[in-house]
């Protein structure tokens, strides 16, 4: 039961601040509303949105999930895992859940066709860009050390992998 609080705080905290919270104070400034695509370009842009949005929750989701059974720890800084995780879409690029929640910022962007929310979802991409190689990348190196290192290496940050990354098996000398 503890687990799950320490997600849904760490959930509501981040995640829900940036694609709630922040999106209907930047709507209702802006004065955005949802208007019904009456031609076929306002049609595929909604219809893109929604993709977006459901591939962007679904990875999350995932991201969680993994955080949660594998890493027995949070998305949230002050309640990071305390194993490493490079399961699941891990394996395939470094920031999967940061690529979440961009896709869900720019899945809402689109259904909504909002100028000012797809800017808070570029705006969100370039403070990642940085704090992520700046702040975040170097703490997990001092967590996790040389198995961390060996995955910045062979992971890319936020382009995925064709193939998914397994890490190189622990080497044993042979003495004979």
């Amino acid at each position: 039961m503890l687990m799950l609080i320490r997600q849904l705080m760490s959930v509501i905290a981040l995640p829900f601040t940036v694609t709630i919270v922040i999106p209907i104070w930047i709507a209702q400034r802006s004065h955005v509303t949802f208007i019904r695509p009456l031609d076929v370009p306002s049609l595929a842009l909604v219809l893109i949105g929604v993709a977006l949005l459901v591939d962007g929750l679904v990875l999350f989701v995932a991201c969680v999930f993994y955080f949660w059974t594998r890493g027995r720890g949070t998305l949230a800084p002050w309640d990071p895992p305390r194993q490493f995780v490079a399961d699941g879409p891990y394996r395939f690029v470094r920031n999967p859940m940061i690529s979440g929640v961009i896709f869900v910022l720019v899945g809402e962007a689109c259904i909504l066709r909002s100028r000012p929310l797809a800017e808070w979802a570029v705006l969100f991409a370039l403070i990642n860009l940085i704090y992520i190689p700046v702040l975040e990348e170097p703490m997990l190196i001092a967590r996790f050390g040389e198995t961390y290192t060996r995955y910045l290496g062979s992971v890319p940050r936020f382009i995925p992998r064709i193939r998914p990354w397994t890490p190189d098996p622990p080497r044993q000398d042979s003495i004979g």
